[in-house]
């Protein structure tokens, strides 16, 4: 598997899903990032995670086409 990561900027909280794998290069498409979640093909913290706006924090783990990303702050 893929090891990545993606650090938060500094005024950011978190980051959304979708848009996670649109800046990540796995989506091409925030329609695309879309069905990928809804069709339970994300990972997040070792659960499928369905919720497209998913609020990913530092130290969530998301998984998807053999790729995991560490968020980071």
């Amino acid at each position: 598997m893929k090891e990545d990561t993606f650090t938060l900027r500094e005024d950011d909280e978190y980051i959304e899903l979708i848009k996670l794998l649109k800046l990540k290069q796995i989506a091409q498409t925030g329609g695309h990032a879309k069905i990928l979640v809804e069709e339970g093909s994300v990972i997040v913290d070792g659960v499928v995670e369905y919720r497209k706006r998913n609020k990913l924090r530092a130290g969530a783990v998301v998984e998807v086409d053999g790729t995991k990303i560490s968020i980071l702050k």
